[in-house]
């Protein structure tokens, strides 16, 4: 299989309308136009009965000790873990592309109740459930795409990951609201092929990634 973006090259730059906020010289970081990238993807193997989509940031700061704090910085040396940005399941098998910002489309305070999707899709958790837990603005359940929005005082660039699975069975496994984790364990048996994309961003003025 192959996926690429109309929205960005492979180990290339994430534009900012397609980040959850983009850098402002005043305030650091002001919300941005949060649309979903186009995706297309090929070459799926017969007997491909539906897709999944999950998209994911790989450089997510494990401590929040430093993470958008005046005066300080959060080191690249610091270890790192993932933050979910995107879980679509039930895509159909004749579905081969999705176009920018037809899944999001600006940012939605306390999350989008029904994120558009393709015909028959669902829509997962992302991280943003969590990370704006006790916030009395921001709070809710995220589902959906929501783009990039790294601590603008990182010193890494951070890599979003965008991976297509393709599936041996026309439904996912899952109930509810499911996350990342809960799709992955439940795919295990049944994808037949995978293929992936990764962009970069940041929102450091200081760190260059082109």
């Amino acid at each position: 299989m192959k996926l690429s973006s109309g929205s960005f090259s492979d180990g290339g730059v994430i534009p900012g309308r397609c980040a959850f906020a983009v850098s402002d010289p005043k305030t650091h970081v002001r919300l941005a136009d949060n649309r979903n990238p186009a995706l297309s993807w090929s070459e799926a193997p017969p007997g491909t009965r539906s897709f999944v989509l999950i998209g994911a940031d790989a450089d997510a700061p494990t401590r929040p000790d430093d993470v958008n704090r005046e005066g300080r910085t959060v080191p690249k040396s610091l270890p790192r873990a993932e933050f979910i940005h995107w879980v679509l399941v039930d895509l159909p098998p004749n579905l081969t592309r999705i176009e920018e910002g037809a899944c999001s489309q600006g940012v939605t305070p306390r999350g989008k109740k029904n994120p558009l999707g393709p015909s028959g899709s669902r829509q997962g958790l992302n991280d943003y459930t969590g990370w704006f837990k006790g916030d009395p603005d921001m709070e809710g359940i995220y589902r959906g795409y929501d783009g990039p929005c790294p601590p603008w005082n990182d010193e890494r660039p951070h890599h979003y990951r965008f991976e297509i699975h393709a599936l041996d069975c026309a439904r996912c496994p899952v109930e509810g609201s499911f996350t990342a984790a809960e799709v992955r364990a439940a795919i295990a048996g049944h994808t037949l092929a995978c293929a992936g994309i990764t962009g970069l961003y940041t929102l450091n003025p200081s760190v260059r990634i082109a």
